[in-house]
């Protein structure tokens, strides 16, 4: 059976406040989804994937909007992605704000997963939905690709738009291009190969107005915290690679660290992560191997700052690490993959 998960509930107040400013009955809103309002008072708690989409789709129905998800991304809030939000608010750059959102999204909830790509001169920030369901699937879309730009307008304090959005869907005849183009400002496309923005590289380091670097330490250990709560249902060496990715951000974590977080001893993580058909140092090899794919391909970061990133103490023991994982070494890939996307 597909599970749909859970979504926090900042997530879902960006449709009841278009709601509120329609002036749509929210009580029979929230009725339709099998949710009260105390359900939605807490803003550290998480709801059903089932009832979000019924709350939507009850929303799209007494709206009549074809673009209501597009609309309701006008409602977005630092606190609409719950901690995610204020990390990405509180980092150096918009490329830095960009890069926490694979790691953290699953703060906001289980609606879809990101990823990032790089080609020449853009990366191509894609969402991908996990709900089923082709209307409310549209809308989930509209609203996460349009809400992450007038955020990043926001955060960043910039009226620039992406050089193109794509769309996976067909547009729908009820609603007009121009009215998608007005909101993000540049050409849109629909029917392609993913749900994406097309941000230039030179966006990436743009400085954001309200960067705190104490405050952003502060969120991302509260997120870690947050995030060990979340993957318990999860085997465990995903739950072993999701804390090492936390982790490495500040250097390559001891063992015993790692293993204290899921109240194990060193051998008996060892011997579970055995029984699961795998071992604690080729998690660690493949999130490096993606982690370091990522940042030669998604950034101009020099590669010994990204040796660093990955807790490798030297460059030279990186490009080896590298070259046994891929056969090249990172400035033959960066170069190559560049050259090829």
């Amino acid at each position: 059976m597909h599970s749909l998960g859970h979504t926090s509930v900042p997530a879902l107040l960006k449709y009841l406040r278009l709601a509120e400013h329609l002036g749509l009955d929210q009580d029979a809103a929230l009725a339709a989804a099998g949710l009260s309002a105390t359900d939605l008072a807490d803003n550290s708690r998480r709801v059903s994937g089932e009832a979000h989409e019924r709350l939507l789709g009850h929303l799209l129905d007494a709206s009549g909007d074809p673009l209501f998800g597009l609309h309701a991304a006008r409602f977005v809030q630092p606190g609409s992605w719950s901690v995610l939000g204020y990390i990405t608010m509180n980092c150096a750059t918009l490329g830095e704000a960009m890069s926490r959102i694979v790691p953290y999204e699953k703060l906001v909830g289980d609606m879809g997963v990101s990823r990032v790509e790089a080609a020449v001169d853009h990366v191509r920030l894609i969402w991908t939905c996990r709900h089923r369901p082709a209307e409310i699937r549209r809308h989930m879309v509209e609203n996460v690709l349009a809400s992450w730009l007038l955020y990043a307008r926001w955060i960043a304090d910039m009226e620039r738009s992406p050089r193109e959005v794509w769309f996976e869907h067909a547009r729908p005849e009820a609603a007009p291009l121009a009215e998608y183009e007005a909101i993000f400002g540049c050409p849109v496309k629909f029917e392609q190969s993913c749900n994406a923005l097309l941000v230039p590289l030179e966006y990436l380091g743009i400085p954001l107005r309200q960067a705190d670097a104490n405050l952003l330490r502060t969120l991302e250990e509260h997120a870690l915290t947050l995030m060990a709560g979340l993957d318990d249902d999860e085997p465990l060496p995903l739950r072993v690679k999701n804390a090492l990715r936390l982790l490495l951000k500040d250097g390559l974590p001891r063992k015993e660290r790692v293993a204290e977080r899921f109240a194990m001893t060193v051998r008996t993580l060892q011997r579970h992560l055995q029984q699961a058909g795998t071992s604690y140092q080729e998690i660690l090899d493949r999130l490096r191997q993606e982690l370091a794919e990522h940042y030669l391909l998604r950034s101009d970061l020099p590669i010994q700052d990204i040796a660093h990133y990955l807790g490798f103490t030297e460059p030279r023991s990186f490009h080896r690490s590298f070259k046994g994982w891929t056969g090249m070494t990172p400035g033959e890939f960066r170069e190559s993959r560049r050259q090829t996307s």
